[in-house]
């Protein structure tokens, strides 16, 4: 799915009570900032803790290929199926929870690979936990075409490099949406 602009996945009041959705307030995720200043965080860690924090808001663009990879569907972040639905793009209570629970399944299933996520850890991840499932074969060959279609004419896989700690913050953005009864409006 390609879009023009960014992507901001803004937390949200749940439902909405008039024309718009009511922005979270920013103090509902401030204890984020701590993280941001903890010893030895990775930078793109702490800098993400810190926006979100700041904010109430996730910078996802730069996260739409893996959890689309993650989640097995297009356009997660960017809330596709709510705007086909509802007409807004929103990611709702539930939504938030099921997309916090994969990247935390994920993340715990990196650990062995190590802090450093690349297109090269997250196949063989997903290799593993595919493996071990119901209709194995099945899955590793929609997995390989899943991946086939993220390189370039080229051949060449997408240049990510996310640590893993930034994963989990990412998951802790949408868990707490899910545990407050918050949504996510994507805006872009």
């Amino acid at each position: 799915m390609a879009h023009d602009k960014g992507l901001d996945n803004v937390a949200v009041h749940w439902p909405r009570t008039n024309q718009y959705y009511d922005p979270v307030a920013p103090a509902e995720f401030v204890d984020f900032g701590a993280i941001a200043d903890a010893p030895d965080i990775a930078a793109p860690t702490g800098a993400l803790a810190l926006h979100i924090a700041k904010t109430g808001t996730v910078r996802a663009t730069a996260y739409t290929e893996l959890v689309d990879l993650l989640l097995g569907l297009d356009g997660v972040l960017y809330a596709t199926d709510a705007a086909a639905e509802d007409e807004d793009p929103v990611i709702d209570p539930d939504g938030c929870a099921w997309i916090a629970g994969g990247l935390e399944r994920f993340v715990e299933g990196h650990e062995p690979h190590g802090d450093l996520v690349t297109f090269d850890t997250v196949a063989r991840v997903m290799r593993n936990a595919v493996a071990a499932g119901r209709l194995a074969e099945q899955q590793l060959r929609w997995l390989d075409q899943r991946l086939s279609a993220l390189r370039d004419d080229a051949g060449n896989a997408p240049h990510w490099s996310f640590a893993r700690s930034e994963l989990a913050i990412l998951a802790g953005f949408y868990r707490r949406c899910a545990e407050r009864g918050y949504a996510v409006f994507a805006d872009y």
